[in-house]
């Protein structure tokens, strides 16, 4: 029989760990957990003593994970996560096949745009064929790591991604969906769109885009930075300027501005999915991706 080891982490010990992070101190952690600080802090303290390393800073204000820490909480989260999925579909082989179905929660980071007007039929798809699926969406900002971090950090089961390989977290399940093109947005009727002033947002520009928009002599320096894609297309079309927008950001636009394709050599950018090698194989996640590759082949 294998036996447990001085350094093995217990699940009440992952949970505090992640509880602390969470609530940014050992008090508010505890309060969480329903225990006392000197518990949750014996428990971190012996947590650090396994791992060997210190894996919170303490401070007045609080405790917030160093390094180590950071790395140690996402995979706790990880842990804490297929463990929730182990129950969920041992429970579930003991049922006949009728019943069978995957279900439980299943947690989705995901862009704005992705969220807008990908997500909301693959999810009206999901629920037709597995009720018992809780769906929880997180809209996430496609900055450093964006949705994918999310996934890495323990915090989703899957996101929906830009796939900028350099910007990815190592170790993850990576696969395309669609190619999504850019286009020129302009306000209705405007004779000389590419001489307006550009509009613009942070999440717009990846290395994705960055090399053809280094080549455009016409485009300027944005004189207007907007907090979304939304936002810009409200600014376009109240005639603040011209933007360069992809194809998401596009459906549904406002009869208050026109689009304009960009040419043969017009920038692109590869949409598709991020998860876990753990919970790739999961019933629930398995699930979502059937209704993702179905739903974007009409993208």
């Amino acid at each position: 029989m294998a036996r447990t080891t001085d350094t093995d982490l217990a699940p009440h010990e992952l949970r505090i760990l992640v509880a602390v992070a969470d609530a940014g101190g050992f008090s508010a952690g505890a309060v969480t957990l329903g225990l006392t600080q000197s518990a949750v802090s014996r428990s971190v303290r012996g947590s650090e003593r396994k791992i060997g390393a210190v894996l919170f800073e303490r401070g007045r204000n609080g405790a917030r994970p160093t390094a180590a820490g950071e790395q140690a909480v996402a995979h706790a989260r990880r842990v804490l996560r297929l463990l929730d999925v182990l129950v969920a579909e041992a429970r579930g082989s003991v049922r006949s096949d009728a019943a069978r179905e995957p279900e439980g929660p299943l947690r989705i980071a995901a862009f704005r745009s992705s969220a807008l007007h990908l997500l909301p039929a693959v999810l009206q798809r999901l629920r037709e064929r597995h009720p018992g699926i809780e769906p929880q969406v997180r809209i996430v900002r496609e900055l450093g790591r964006g949705t994918a971090g999310e996934v890495a950090d323990g915090r989703a089961d899957l996101a929906i991604a830009t796939l900028d390989g350099a910007r990815l977290p190592a170790g993850l399940v990576v696969h395309g969906l669609f190619e999504e093109s850019y286009s020129l947005v302009y306000p209705a009727g405007h004779p000389a769109p590419r001489a307006l002033p550009l509009v613009d947002w942070a999440e717009n520009c990846g290395s994705y885009t960055r090399a053809w928009w280094g080549a455009q002599d016409w485009i300027p320096g944005a004189t207007i930075e907007a907090e979304d894609d939304g936002a810009v297309l409200t600014l376009v079309g109240g005639g603040h300027g011209m933007a360069i927008m992809p194809a998401l950001s596009l459906v549904g636009a406002p009869d208050s501005v026109e689009i304009t394709d960009l040419g043969p050599k017009r920038p692109t950018r590869r949409v598709g999915y991020v998860t876990t090698p753990e919970l790739a194989g999961s019933a629930v996640v398995r699930a979502l991706v059937r209704e993702l590759r179905a739903t974007s082949s009409a993208v």
